[in-house]
């Protein structure tokens, strides 16, 4: 049985499941968590956008309360292990989307594992994002019910199952559920709402925590015809061009994205409702916390409230998102809250308001919003928030920020800058970003600068980036194992090239196992296949041209380090697309 050294969180667990009454159970509300993907701050009515149709969600906002200044990391994956732990990304081994750095340490505590101790069963649809094998799949992490695909998108390399099928990718796809591959009919946003729903209605009597997370809407940009049709004649740079301070125009391109973007969610709205009306039918929704934000900002040019930047910026743009909270038995009122809160403070919440005890072996960066949902004019302290976004790891001084207060330092510059090349904002009088105010605030912008510096360093010495989560190879909970492009690493920008050079970090547990290599194009006759597991190589003459090629009871020797794969053929090496192994005995 496969054991995370988290020993004292475990104990507090018993401890809590021994003693907590059917009663006490009862009380505790029920969490529906719903993420979407790329959907940036305009994408709504309520956020002023007047081209978009949001009914659902305008109706929710005004029922909820609304943290108007809500921030998460600058991209997928960072974003979601910050929320599902409380914990800046770097901490939990997050530090990438790809090339292996989108990978979540198995000795993470989720909110799924800690909602266990209140009696609660978990289930996610949709988008995980935070390993794809043994041991930081959803099921290894705390959830009962996992309806999933691969890696960061559908139609991604990562995403197997799905890549091969173009611009379909989204229709009828082949998706993960507990683990196991499954067929499934219609299209993604309706078919994980849809498995949400049936989870909501199983569970009903029992307290549930339901993680809904769209992959919408993501490139690629698919939807169905009649939701498309709602904006096929719109010209969505109008809104852009009114309310953006910058010079930059709306290309056709980016206009035809943002139509297929505002389809995509309108139907993610018409999902919502589905969750919300079964709430309702069902008699649960006083005792039901609903939760609705979006990951970051948007990929396209588009409306975005006038805010500077997009997905992968850490300015306002690419980081601050909408985020409604809704608990009727609780919170009576709706209203706007205006303090500066964040992804990391979800989880220390939903602890208090479900009564289950937040982990205490480990540093939680987030902070309990309780104070400000039960008092919208509470002072709640300053706290600072940092932000980066680089691919492989954070560059000093690039694309990097910090946040306290009424101001925000960002770095765009290089590591041995002077802080007169830096950018200082005073984000409430300049909410868009426009007024780089350093010259004349030097001292105060040192002082963010050094206070950044604290953050990156220790971030960047945490035990899960200076040991890097590796893929359980042997492993009886996921045998056979198939690694995919989304967790390879070697080469910077490794996607779906053929020669180029990739390996996966892994846990090769000692055995005899059959594999298949599985190429993009069939590879050409008279090379070799050859795998390197540290100090041992096996190499292999191939006969024929071929896309899969396999290798028969292969002994492997017990190995934490590099598997590197690669195929040689007319001085070409040819990196896999996935691999799989089977260990037989």
């Amino acid at each position: 049985m496969h054991i995370k050294k988290r020993t004292l969180f475990v104990g507090l667990m018993a401890l809590f499941l021994a003693f907590s009454s059917q009663s006490q159970q009862k009380k505790r509300p029920n969490v529906i968590l719903i993420i979407t993907d790329d959907q940036g701050y305009g994408d709504l009515g309520i956020t002023g956008n007047d081209q978009i149709k949001t009914p659902v969600l305008d109706a929710f906002a005004k029922e909820s309360i609304r943290f108007n200044n809500f921030y998460v990391s600058p991209v997928c994956a960072p974003t979601r292990s910050s929320l599902m732990t409380g914990r800046y990304s770097l901490r939990t081994g997050v530090r990438d989307t790809y090339n292996g750095g989108a990978i979540m340490a198995p000795n993470e505590i989720t909110i799924a594992e800690m909602l266990k101790q209140g009696g609660y069963r978990a289930g996610v649809f949709g988008k995980w994002h935070l390993g794809d094998n043994f041991p930081s799949r959803p099921n290894d992490q705390g959830f009962d019910e996992s309806l999933i695909h691969l890696s960061g998108g559908m139609g991604q390399v990562g995403d197997f199952t799905t890549f091969f099928e173009g611009n379909r990718s989204y229709f009828d796809p082949v998706l993960w559920h507990n683990g196991e591959k499954e067929k499934y009919t219609g299209y993604c946003s309706d078919i994980f709402a849809d498995n949400a729903v049936a989870f909501i209605e199983e569970n009903r009597d029992q307290p549930f925590f339901c993680y809904l997370s769209f992959n919408a809407p993501h490139t690629p940009l698919q939807v169905p015809e009649k939701y498309y049709q709602q904006y096929a004649n719109i010209d969505p740079s109008i809104a852009f061009e009114k309310n953006n301070s910058a010079s930059r125009k709306m290309s056709e391109k980016d206009k035809e994205d943002a139509r297929k973007v505002y389809a995509m969610v309108t139907n993610i709205d018409d999902n919502v409702g589905k969750v919300l009306n079964k709430l309702d039918t069902l008699g649960i929704s006083d005792n039901t916390i609903v939760i609705f934000m979006t990951d970051n900002g948007p990929q396209q040019l588009r409306y975005v409230g006038g805010m500077r930047g997009l997905k992968g910026s850490v300015y306002r743009g690419g980081v601050r998102v909408p985020f409604f909270f809704r608990y009727p038995s609780q919170f009576k009122n709706s209203g706007d809250i205006e303090t500066t809160t964040a992804h990391i403070d979800v989880l220390p919440t939903l602890a208090q308001l479900c009564n289950v005890e937040i982990p205490s072996d480990r540093k939680i960066d987030g902070k309990n919003l309780f104070p400000l949902l039960n008092d919208k004019s509470v002072d709640w302290g300053d706290r600072s928030l940092f932000f980066y976004w680089a691919r492989r790891y954070p560059e000093l001084y690039h694309n990097i920020a910090i946040q306290k207060a009424d101001y925000k330092l960002v770095g765009q510059t290089n590591y041995n800058s002077p802080i007169e090349e830096f950018e200082l904002f005073n984000i409430n009088k300049d909410p868009n970003e426009q007024q780089n105010i350093v010259e004349e605030n030097t001292s105060l912008a040192t002082d963010l600068k050094n206070e950044l510096e604290t953050h990156y360093q220790e971030l960047i010495a945490s035990e899960n980036i200076m040991n890097q989560p590796l893929i359980v190879i042997g492993s009886e909970f996921e045998n056979p194992i198939i690694l995919n492009r989304n967790d390879a690493s070697g080469q910077r920008g490794i996607w779906d090239q053929e020669e180029i050079y990739g390996k996966w970090e892994v846990h090769i547990k000692e055995g005899a196992y059959n594999l298949k290599f599985k190429f993009i194009k069939p590879v050409e006759a008279q090379g070799r296949m050859f795998l390197e597991t540290g100090a041992v190589v096996n190499q292999m003459k191939n006969e024929a041209k071929t896309d899969i090629i396999e290798m028969k009871n292969v002994t492997l020797p017990e190995m934490k380090g590099s598997l590197v794969p690669f195929y040689m053929v007319n001085r070409k090496r040819i990196f896999p697309f996935w691999v799989q192994l089977e260990k037989v005995n």
